[in-house]
């Protein structure tokens, strides 16, 4: 059973590819496509999935899968898009990053954990950093591009805390689940894509390399580390891991895009990354007692002995 550092850290890898699709879309991909390149990541990865596992839904997990896919992928990513048409990439990245707090919420409502003082800092210490690494002076804010980050942000938690209830059924893995989601989600979004966007665009050999990256890599793999995630971690651990994506975002655009990187950004980061340290820090708890120190079970506690010399109350005399 690998330890509690290593789960964070493979399931930390999930939003830091993740935070890549910024600069695969913009540099690889069709422009002014969101929908459709939503539908390509997730459609080929989950049928790909699919075809590589042979395994179907069976009983309750076909409603089941369906509701997690479309909280997961179906709703998400087209409201996930919405918010970045509508809102400058920083707004977006703000008001995505709230995440956590809505994890919090749901799990205290459905998963029966209890919010402690160093989670609800991490979230909002989260929030703080991410809005020094994107935010401008200039930054403009639209009504329907909030509310639509603020519902992708509200869907994606309620999956992540869904999925973490449900669990999955006996004899299926977390490869399975991902295989399920992203095959419902992508068969959620087509036909809004079609019917908003139209017919899919001519694709060249870059788009080509694009979509295969996001829908294996970003997609499938990512996914596929963050269900995995769920299922060992809290849910408040794997969504307070989230910011690593704008984060990883803002150091691909300085390494690979030219985007500037000042010095308040940096200490966003090390906000952001220090708050996400500090989310996974695991609550303590009182040790048991040892087994020594309890008295056995049905034990008769042992009759009193009077001291020395005392005379017993039923033969005492007035």
């Amino acid at each position: 059973m690998p330890s509690r550092a290593a789960v964070i850290a493979v399931t930390a890898l999930a939003p830091i590819s993740w935070g890549t699709t910024y600069a695969v879309t913009t540099e690889f991909l069709p422009a002014d496509r969101p929908l459709f390149t939503g539908l390509m990541r997730a459609l080929p990865a989950g049928l790909a999935l699919l075809a590589l596992t042979r395994t179907l839904p069976t009983g309750a997990w076909w409603w089941r899968s369906a509701v997690l896919g479309a909280l997961n992928i179906g709703a998400f990513f087209p409201l996930l898009f919405l918010a970045a048409y509508r809102l400058p990439g920083g707004v977006a990245a703000v008001v995505g990053s709230v995440g956590p707090l809505f994890v919090i919420g749901l799990a205290t409502l459905l998963l029966g954990e209890r919010p402690t003082a160093r989670a609800l800092l991490a979230a909002v210490a989260a929030v703080f950093g991410v809005s020094l690494v994107v935010l401008n002076a200039g930054a403009a804010f639209d009504l329907v591009g909030v509310v639509a980050g603020l519902l992708s942000s509200a869907s994606m938690a309620a999956g992540t805390v869904l999925t973490k209830r449900w669990g999955r059924p006996e004899g299926v893995g977390p490869l399975v689940m991902t295989a399920w989601q992203l095959t419902a989600g992508g068969l959620l979004i087509a036909p809004v894509a079609f019917l908003v966007e139209g017919a899919p665009p001519a694709l060249d050999g870059e788009a080509l390399l694009g979509y295969a990256y996001l829908a294996l890599v970003n997609t499938a793999v990512g996914y596929w580390l963050w269900f995995r995630g769920i299922e060992r971690l809290t849910a408040t651990s794997v969504m307070l891991l989230g910011p690593l994506s704008p984060i990883t975002a803002a150091v691909v655009g300085w390494a690979a895009l030219g985007q500037a990187l000042g010095p308040v950004q940096v200490v966003g980061m090390a906000v952001a990354v220090t708050a996400t340290v500090l989310g996974q820090v695991a609550p303590r708890r009182r040790p048991p007692l040892a087994v020594e120190d309890l008295p056995p079970t049905g034990a008769v506690p042992p009759p009193t002995v009077p001291p020395a010399g005392a005379v017993p109350r039923a033969q005492a005399r007035p």
